[in-house]
Order: structure tokens, then C-alpha cells, then sequence
């Protein structure tokens, strides 16, 4: 196992933290605690993969040989992709981001300030594949109700920006997800991305595309606020990019991701690499859920070409995104490559196209405990 981390990040819970619903300390383990008995662990950063030589080279350890490779480095966030934005400098001039520990505390802290000070408050997502592509959302939420609970409601103006065409692009959810937004009076921009941000003015940069024709127009504003929430750009790592192993043609080339075949998760060149997780180019959401229905597949797959044979375990496309839309309810989203609701029990037996108490019962205290000691542990059926 080649992992350069110290701790291990239960990621879904940064919306949390960012919410004040958790501690820090609550979504994080030590990292050799996570790790199975028996595995080699190789504490580095990998810089260049050759998937002609089956090497890897790494930045203390050297160069690594594989036979067959499980490729799961997981995505990259592009901080500087926004102008006048730096991983170091997140924070200043009130724009936050919950896409990093840190960020997410800071988030915390800044709604809580902004609630009592009052003004415009700018939530955005970002114009590439991300992970969680519901946070954004779960956080305008969660502040907004925040604020009503602080009886600040009428002091706040809150916007909602989405780079997509719509705010969400599965049927069976969206019009109650959009009633939504209206019902707590936040007005949805589509196709609108943020560019830049002067930290010093408090002034977003945004880019509105329309489709005209055949023709693309854009055009820009500048929006002054007292709070922002922005999603940042996101790709595969660069090293994978680099290593000939992502997609050249298709909505999926653009970052970087990888080319693997959607149902087996094997690449589609080099047959003795699986991929998985945030980096696959896979048309599906990068959840957490998302994986935990891959593992078992990569894994049966994995062992039946280390044994020569056909590779036949099949991948959905199945992906889960909790929309947490108050303290106490959550939009359980499940769905399937088709964009088709595909439930797991006992949620079959509710009406999953509006918000759940119980969604809120399996978000806050059920799924954190099955990812540390079910799925770190390689049981699939939690």
C-alpha cells in the first residue's frame, strides 16, 4: 500500500463540521490504525507511473514494481484554478471552503459570524466533476437553517450558483429538492461558475454561459458578499494524468480520469490495472457510497485476472448522496448509471423523493461507524 497520509479522513463528515454537528476530532483515525494486518505499508507520494513498464516511482522509496495495480489516489483539488485563491490563503476574505479539514472548521466559525453580522451570502459548485457534488448544497442548507434556529433569517441574503444546467440531474429527486431552495427563499443561478475572487473587496467573479444557437455566450459580473462558500476545481491527480491512462475523447477527458471500463472497473488498455473510487471515469457520482459498492466488485475482479480468467462482477453505477436539507432531515438520493432511483432497504419501503428524519438518523450516527469499521475493514455487506 502506497499512502502518504498520517490520519484517515472521513470526508463526508467535513459538511458536518462545517455545520457544527461534529468536532473535528470526530472525522479522523490515525492512519495505521485503519490498515489491515499483513500489508506492507510504503509511507510516500507517488510522482510518475508508467503503466508500459509496470513501475511506479515514488518521492523517498524510489521506483516500485507491480504486477497488477489497484489505482485509488483518489482526485486532486485545484485550488489556484480560481483566481486570487490558495490552498494556504483559504479563509481570507470570508471565502470558505468545506473540501478541506481545516476549511471546514473555518467554515463553522464564519457562518456563525456572518448569522449575527448579517449580509449576501454566496454558495457556489464548481464547472468539473467533484467529489460529493452535494455538499455544496447540504451546507447553503444547513446554514440557512442555522440562521432561522438564531432568528437571523431576515438579516441574511443567500445565493446559490451552480456550474450545471440544472440544480440537480436526477428526475426522481430534483423537483422536491428545488421546492426546496424556494420554500427557504434562495434563488438558483444555473450554469454559472465562480472565476476568481478579490478577498480584499469581498467580490466573487462569475461566469454565466448560455447556449445560443450554436453558439456559446458568456458573460460576466462581479457580486460583492459578506460570506462565501465555493467548490474548487477538481481533477485525477496529475501523475495519473501524466501516465497515459485517462480518457482522450468525452465529457470525462477533460480532468484527467480514468479510462476504465464502466461495469468492471478494469482499465480499458492496460488489463492488469484495476481503478476505483474519485479518479475512475466512470459516469457516476464520487460519493462514498459510490465505492463502497465498487470495492467488492474490483475486488472479485481483481483476483480473477490474477488467476487468468474472465473478469465478470459488474458495477451499476450505483451512488448514494444524503442531501442533509435542515438539522433533522435528509434527501436520501440512490441511484444507478440511468439516473434511476435504486433504493436499499428498509428506505424501499418510504417515500425517498422527500426528506427523511431517518436519512438524518443513518447520516449522523450510522454511516461514519460502517466506513471505519466496515469498509476499511472489507466487509460489504454493511
Amino acid at each position: 500500500l502506497v499512502d502518504p497520509s498520517d490520519k484517515q479522513y472521513y470526508q463526508p463528515g467535513f459538511t458536518f463540521v462545517a455545520a457544527g454537528i461534529y468536532q473535528p476530532a470526530d472525522v479522523w483515525k490515525p492512519q495505521q490504525d485503519c490498515i489491515p494486518g499483513g500489508v506492507k505499508w510504503v509511507k510516500d507520494h507517488v510522482v510518475e507511473l508508467d503503466p508500459v513498464t509496470n513501475t511506479i516511482q515514488t518521492s523517498a522509496n524510489g521506483r516500485l514494481v507491480y504486477d497488477f495495480l489497484v489505482l485509488t489516489p483518489g482526485l486532486q483539488i485545484n485550488w489556484n484554478q480560481v483566481e486570487g485563491i490558495t490552498h494556504q490563503t483559504l479563509g481570507e476574505g470570508n471565502a470558505h471552503s468545506i473540501y478541506d479539514f481545516e476549511g471546514a472548521q473555518k467554515t463553522w466559525k464564519a457562518i456563525q459570524e456572518w448569522t449575527q453580522k448579517g449580509g449576501k451570502g454566496l454558495f457556489t459548485d464548481t464547472w468539473t466533476k467533484h467529489k460529493c457534488g452535494g455538499a455544496p448544497k447540504k451546507i447553503c442548507l444547513l446554514s440557512e437553517h442555522h440562521s432561522r434556529k438564531e432568528g437571523r433569517r431576515e438579516a441574511l441574503d443567500f445565493q446559490f450558483y451552480t456550474a450545471s444546467k440544472e440544480l440537480y440531474d436526477v428526475p426522481f429527486y430534483t423537483p422536491r429538492l428545488e421546492e426546496i431552495f424556494r420554500e427557504r427563499r434562495v434563488p438558483i443561478q444555473t450554469s454559472t461558475c465562480l472565476t476568481g475572487v478579490d478577498t480584499s473587496l469581498k467580490e466573487a467573479h462569475l461566469q454565466h454561459t448560455i447556449q445560443n444557437g450554436d453558439q456559446k455566450v458568456v458573460t460576466t459580473a462581479r457580486e460583492p458578499y459578506e460570506f462565501l462558500h465555493f467548490t474548487p476545481p477538481m481533477s485525477a491527480p496529475d501523475f495519473v494524468s501524466k501516465a497515459g491512462l485517462s480518457w482522450d475523447e468525452g465529457n470525462l477527458a477533460a480532468e484527467g480520469w480514468v479510462k476504465v471500463d464502466k461495469t468492471t472497473l478494469i482499465h480499458t488498455t492496460y488489463k492488469n490495472i484495476v481503478c476505483l473510487g474519485d479518479c475512475a471515469g466512470i459516469p457516476t457520482s464520487k460519493t462514498s457510497a459510490a465505492i463502497k459498492k465498487q470495492v467488492p466488485v474490483a475486488a472479485a475482479n481483481l483476483i480473477a485476472i490474477l488467476e487468468g480468467k474472465t473478469p465478470e462482477a459488474e458495477y451499476n453505477g450505483y451512488a448514494a448522496c444524503p442531501i442533509v436539507t435542515d438539522y433533522g432531515h435528509v434527501l436520501l438520493c440512490e441511484f444507478d448509471y440511468d439516473k434511476n432511483p435504486c433504493g436499499t432497504f428498509p428506505f424501499t419501503l418510504l417515500d425517498t423523493s422527500r426528506e427523511l428524519r431517518m436519512g438524518w438518523f443513518l447520516k449522523r450516527h450510522i454511516l461514519k461507524p460502517v466506513y471505519y469499521h466496515g469498509m476499511l475493514n472489507g466487509w460489504t455487506r454493511v
